[in-house]
């Protein structure tokens, strides 16, 4: 078998990383390059596409040269990304025509506010399993295409290419040749019908964005792109790619209706594996499709939670009363409980299942005992109570009886936050021994695409836990759920 690696290309917000994975799924190296962050005016977040672009093509190579790797070594790459960021490119030149819009940019508010107040709102999310947001693509596209009537112009002749970042590198990593995307990242545009499973022209019409100007949707495993020999020594098959959270769920190998996986970083992104069944929400959720392998696709449901890591981040930065944020654990544990303290994180209004943007934090139940540590350990809950109602709404969703979360990133190291969530759950909570699920996510699909790995069968046998958390320590929950209940009906609509 040619090739003993696989490369995993993350392409984050903030950062891209090339990550090298063994035929044991293990994470033998990782480089990283930090690239700009644009804020023209305040909500607006842009990123410069070459940057991306060239800082990615650059941890792929520091990668190798770290190693001491032939480029013959490397059997296949798996790409994963930020999802919903839209690029917009020439087709001749093949250079980048607008900055790219990053999902965290809200300057489409108001276009959102008025497709809702002509009544199209069902419409996209029947189709697209969505809500009409700011958020997803489809309304950053029609924004650069309104504010710049040339690019308009060119797009209507056919002379511009629009991709999400996975599309934007294999563009480029395949010399201009490939102009496509996964079925997982189109999923996230508010173009795409999930359910036919095709770019939805009545959707395009709405948005007056022209059809010529999309890529190819293909599968998130097999054959999407080759790379150019003259960037990478050899041509290198790109046989993975998927959305970063779509690619976290098959790192974890939730790969069966009813699995689970939490991601705690900045903030919490949890996904339920619904099979072949798209669930539209009645809970503020959002359906969307997880992977398509094999012809055979299954879809998720996913909920997003705005603030948890950046919670602890926030104690130290502005409160601080911790150090730094790892030893919010140890303050944590230095109470017994949370001294009657309550502590709502709507620092940028509530996501899901409220798509609250009017809510704002505070800490209630404070008395002249209360002390740091009391709302530390409020802190701890009030992540694990985020995802609780996620999870508790899922449930309700899609009928399935949820009997474990797998969980990653870095906050899913912090033990004590992990025994309060099985605690308030109920369910057995898992961490998995390599918490690097994103990137290995992208290397799985790229090695299940390539014949790296003969099958799903291969991959299961990769996964291994580091620590089940079982609930069933001394805790009130169910004074805590009622105050945290309070908590979030004071808050909530507090800027109107």
């Amino acid at each position: 078998m040619p090739g003993k690696y696989i490369v995993a290309l993350d392409a984050g917000t903030t950062s891209s990383r090339a990550i090298l994975v063994d035929e044991h799924g293990k994470i033998i190296d990782k480089t990283q390059n930090e690239f700009s962050q644009y804020f023209p005016i305040p909500g607006w977040v842009e990123h410069d596409p070459r940057e991306i672009w060239e800082s990615q093509l650059k941890a792929y190579k520091e990668l190798l040269t770290s190693r001491n790797l032939d480029p013959t070594e490397i059997h296949a790459i798996g790409i994963t990304n930020q999802r919903e960021t839209v690029i917009l490119w020439d087709r001749e030149s093949g250079e980048p025509v607008h900055r790219a819009i990053v999902w965290q940019d809200r300057r489409t508010a108001d276009l959102c506010e008025d497709l809702k107040s002509k009544g199209h709102e069902a419409t996209f999310r029947d189709k697209t399993g969505l809500i009409v947001d700011a958020y997803f693509s489809g309304t950053k596209i029609k924004w650069i295409l309104d504010k710049h009537p040339e690019i308009r112009e060119s797009a209507e002749s056919g002379n511009i290419m629009f991709g999400t970042v996975d599309s934007w590198l294999m563009y480029n990593l395949s010399g201009g040749k490939s102009h496509v995307t996964d079925i997982t990242n189109a999923s996230r545009t508010l173009l795409f019908n999930i359910h036919t499973q095709e770019w939805d022209n009545e959707l395009l019409e709405i948005l007056e964005i022209p059809p010529a100007i999309l890529p190819e949707v293909l599968e998130s495993s097999g054959l999407l792109a080759e790379t150019d020999p003259e960037l990478t020594g050899v041509s290198i098959p790109i046989t993975g790619c998927a959305g970063d959270q779509q690619s976290a769920l098959f790192g974890q190998l939730c790969l069966n209706k009813g699995m689970v996986k939490n991601t705690y970083g900045t903030g919490c992104f949890t996904i339920l594996n619904t099979g072949d069944m798209a669930v539209i929400s009645k809970n503020g959720l959002l359906s969307t499709i997880a992977w398509k392998i094999n012809g055979k696709i299954s879809y998720a449901l996913e909920g997003s939670v705005f603030v948890a890591g950046a919670l602890v981040q926030w104690l130290r930065d502005e409160l601080k009363i911790i150090e730094k944020a790892s030893d919010i654990e140890d303050l944590a544990l230095s109470a017994k409980d949370n001294g009657g303290i309550t502590l709502i994180p709507a620092l940028s209004g509530l996501a899901a299942p409220y798509w609250d943007p009017y809510a704002r934090g505070g800490i209630f139940g404070l008395t002249r005992g209360s002390n740091r540590a009391h709302i530390a350990r409020a802190a701890l809950e009030a992540i694990a109570l985020r995802t609780m109602e996620v999870v508790n709404a899922m449930k309700e969703d899609s009928g399935v009886d949820i009997r474990e979360l797998r969980v990653d990133g870095g906050a899913s190291n912090n033990d004590l936050l992990m025994q309060i969530q099985s605690d308030l759950l109920e369910i057995k909570v898992t961490r998995p021994a390599e918490t690097e699920s994103t990137a290995l996510g992208a290397a799985y699909l790229a090695g299940l695409g390539s014949g790296f790995w003969n099958g799903i069968e291969d991959l299961n046998g990769l996964w291994e836990s580091e620590r089940i958390f079982e609930p069933g320590t001394e805790t009130d929950r169910e004074k805590i759920i009622y105050y945290w209940k309070k908590g979030i009906e004071a808050s909530r609509g507090w800027t109107e």
